[in-house]
């Protein structure tokens, strides 16, 4: 295929758009062969497949990179609680917030969470999303845990998108083990974690670091298995209060330490020796009326990846959309546009270990969106508006 006549945000590097104004792409197969301004294109690519675009703009595929979009149930109900005063803390000490999700979880069939999540996936899709992160965690105990990443895995089989699987086994304590976490993490937790791999579920090993779930020397042991499988680890980091999830995940080496709004310099500085991406989450945010935003700048004075995700689950962040996701980090943390599409694109899939996709290049994956805008600021500038024109995946449309 060659697609002609497009505006081409390339994202070649992480300091502009790299506009190619008049831009050709060739795909071959599922790749891109070549990428430039039209006038350039070598001559052995001309009896290609011609798709003319008229001057639309083209973009990486978008990528998000932290989702719980497999649940059961919803917590509508909490949403009013929260609005009449609760804090999320306090949903959650009274027995709801994640506990909620996990009984409507474990209740629901696997063919049943499949399509709810389906719903929400497509939804996904509809605004130029290509590959996703699910997590479990709704489950906590074994069977449901599993029942959670075989669905996970079954997404990409039944919609065009790549997916990638994380093992949050360590997402909260289960009723039955109330007052006894480090129970749980030996009980469930650790032994789950071997057998989903053993199956061949995960890709990544993540967990809730935090005063509502469990200290970093809980999630160590359980990262110290993650390690002994060779599983690359992430982790839920500093969104409410400051315990040192941060420089756990950087000593670590995880993929990405996510929410971080409690982060301080040092955990910047911390995240960028470990090379570990600083993955936004505004909808959580927003969605509780939280305060405290990262430390964008210190993020940037010590070169920091940011990546920027819908965090879709149930309660902190029923969010679906990643154009709203993108306005969000621009408004909500002062991003700029180019950080967020950055952030949605190249940035996120380092958060997830795929190094060689996110940007508009040759031999990088032929996956692309062509949007009705004329540049790409307006991607995060408006709100509730979705100017997809058409998504290649997969070198095709």
């Amino acid at each position: 295929m060659l697609l002609t006549n497009a505006q081409i945000a390339t994202l070649e590097s992480n300091d502009s758009f790299g506009l190619i104004e008049d831009g050709a792409i060739v795909i071959e197969g599922e790749v891109i062969s070549w990428v430039g301004h039209r006038q350039d294109l070598p001559q052995d690519y001309l009896d290609h497949e011609v798709s003319d675009l008229g001057g639309r703009l083209v973009t990486p595929a978008l990528i998000d990179c932290h989702t719980h979009v497999v649940f059961g149930g919803n917590r509508a109900a909490e949403f009013e609680l929260r609005l009449n005063g609760a804090s999320y803390e306090e949903v959650a000490r009274a027995g709801g917030g994640i506990i909620s999700t996990v009984t409507a979880t474990r209740a629901a069939p696997q063919e049943a969470l499949l399509a709810d999540a389906l719903i929400r996936v497509d939804a996904m899709i509809a605004e130029g999303v290509s590959l996703m992160e699910v997590k479990s965690g709704y489950g906590l105990d074994q069977d449901t845990e599993l029942k959670m990443l075989r669905v996970a895995r079954q997404i990409a089989h039944a919609r065009p998108i790549n997916v990638r699987t994380s093992f949050l086994g360590a997402h909260a304590t289960p009723q039955e083990y109330v007052g006894n976490p480090d129970a749980y993490i030996d009980d469930i937790c650790i032994p789950t974690l071997r057998i989903a791999h053993a199956e061949g579920l995960i890709d990544a090993v993540d967990g809730f670091c935090e005063g509502i779930a469990f200290d970093t020397t809980q999630i160590g042991r359980v990262f110290d298995v993650a390690k002994e499988l060779g599983l690359p680890v992430k982790l839920h980091a500093e969104q409410l209060s400051h315990i040192g999830g941060t420089q756990l995940a950087a000593r670590y080496g995880a993929l990405s330490a996510d929410h971080v709004e409690y982060a301080t310099v040092d955990d910047a500085r911390a995240l960028a020796d470990a090379g570990s991406v600083a993955v936004l989450l505004p909808g959580a945010f927003y969605t509780l009326r939280e305060t405290q935003a990262p430390p964008i700048q210190a993020f940037r004075d010590y070169n920091v990846r940011m990546a920027v995700a819908t965090d879709c689950n149930p309660g902190s962040s029923p969010l679906a959309s990643p154009l709203l996701t993108m306005n969000m980090a621009c408004t909500l943390f002062r991003m700029t546009p180019l950080e967020a599409l950055l952030g949605m694109t190249a940035h996120a899939a380092t958060a997830l270990g795929q190094t060689n996709m996110g940007r508009i290049v040759a031999e990088a994956p032929a996956d692309l969106c062509v949007w009705d805008v004329k540049h790409p600021a307006e991607l995060a500038y408006r709100i509730g508006f979705n100017p997809l024109h058409s998504r290649i995946f997969r070198g095709s449309q």
